[in-house]
């Protein structure tokens, strides 16, 4: 098994993810990461269920799902690149890292920078993440929170 392959098995599967705002659970859905190109990818996609009752209004309008990401590997850099796309139409390249228990997702945009950051338990089978965005990449603001859990 390459080193590449090695720093991104964790995430492979199929993960249960919950998305909370302020505490509010905003969604429930799922998340897989698969092999593509014998190795050389790796595909995530994600989809969401129907939303609670007591979901904000300006979650449901931006809610993304399905969404579809290609993960590959910069040798030069030492880092991953992540390219994203979602039902909105929105298309994005991150930058990400992957180093023992702590997953890393940012980019740097016009007006909206973002930035992820999850941590594997030690048995694998939970990542607690969130997300956070800067219009001018100084002043960050708390996005949401994530729970990813393998289904038992």
């Amino acid at each position: 098994m390459s080193e590449v392959r090695r720093r991104l098995r964790p995430l492979l599967g199929l993960w249960d993810v919950e998305t909370t705002v302020g505490g509010v659970v905003t969604s429930k859905g799922w998340t897989s990461f698969a092999w593509a190109d014998d190795g050389e990818f790796l595909i995530q996609r994600a989809d969401g269920g129907p939303p609670g009752e007591d979901v904000p209004q300006e979650w449901l309008d931006s809610t993304p799902f399905p969404t579809v990401s290609v993960i590959g590997y910069d040798d030069a850099a030492d880092r991953f690149t992540q390219l994203y796309s979602d039902a909105r139409g929105a298309f994005r390249v991150y930058n990400m890292t992957l180093v023992e228990h702590e997953w890393r997702i940012w980019r740097a945009a016009e007006g909206l920078h973002q930035r992820f950051t999850g941590t594997i338990s030690p048995n694998g089978y939970r990542i607690v993440a969130h997300w956070e965005k800067s219009k001018d990449g100084r002043t960050w603001l708390r996005d949401f929170d994530m729970t990813y859990e393998r289904p038992r």
